[in-house]
């Protein structure tokens, strides 16, 4: 029998904390699909070991919310018994790899954001969320720098792989503002000093790719119309292709373990 969906009920602190762990969740399933099918041995290695890392923030995260709503629910059914309509995660994240250029510029565009974000988390008044924050922030400052390099190594590179570099950071743009946007549900958490203001964030953010992009010769593109939605369940067609992917053992077989 298939397993049926959950639905999350939790305060506005389990929300947010669930969300952070969609992120991470979705992102890190991305990376992992390019397990026996990377440019070279090390670089599938890298790869996996960022899953690794994404996947590691994202059950501490979920462990957290489900402790906080009460109900029952555990890591496991957060992350797999969940409609896309309830993902609460970044579009960017999302987004398919596409090729080598666009899953390292997507990697970029995030772990730039998400350095920055778990350091200021570090400082939150929530306890475990610091705690959290104080792991991730280490991880993130790492792969960060491995997407920089990879990102100035395509963007400086041949004709074809800047020709690539540059199509996939104007395809990927327009999913990068709304990161620093704050909903009704984080404002409070944010004036509490749960939250990092991500509105804060966006210099640093933008200081740091300015200074990829310069060397990897990049041009960023103008800001315009941004795709919105993502924190409100508002998803694109991708997600539902990856969650029945990534949940299908779950629903297949309720409650497996391994």
């Amino acid at each position: 029998m298939a397993s049926s969906s959950i639905v999350f009920a939790g305060p506005p602190l389990a929300q947010y904390a669930l969300r952070r762990a969609d992120d991470a969740l979705l992102l890190g399933h991305r990376l992992s699909e390019w397990c026996g099918q990377a440019p070279m041995l090390e670089e599938e290695l890298a790869l996996a070991n960022i899953a690794l890392d994404l996947i590691g923030q994202a059950r501490l995260l979920y462990a957290y919310a489900a402790e906080i709503e009460a109900a029952g629910h555990d890591e496991d059914q957060l992350a797999y018994l969940r409609d896309a309509q309830h993902y609460g995660n970044l579009l960017l994240v999302e987004q398919p790899n596409g090729d080598f250029a666009a899953t390292m510029l997507r990697q970029l565009l995030y772990s730039a954001y998400a350095w920055p974000y778990w350091q200021a988390m570090e400082r939150s008044a929530d306890a475990t969320l610091a705690a959290i924050a104080a792991k991730a922030a280490k991880e993130c400052a790492y792969h960060h720098r491995h997407a920089a390099l990879w990102v100035v190594r395509l963007g400086d590179g041949t004709a074809e792989s800047h020709r690539r570099a540059q199509q996939a950071l104007d395809d990927l743009w327009m999913f990068t503002g709304e990161m620093f946007t704050a909903d009704a549900l984080e404002a409070p958490l944010i004036t509490a000093g749960i939250a990092a203001d991500p509105a804060l964030l966006r210099p640093l953010w933008q200081a740091s790719l300015d200074e990829t992009f310069a060397e990897a010769t990049l041009i960023a593109p103008a800001d315009g119309w941004m795709q919105q939605g993502g924190r409100a369940g508002r998803h694109g067609e991708h997600l539902g292709h990856l969650l029945s992917e990534m949940q299908y053992l779950q629903r297949a077989h309720p409650g497996v373990v391994w």
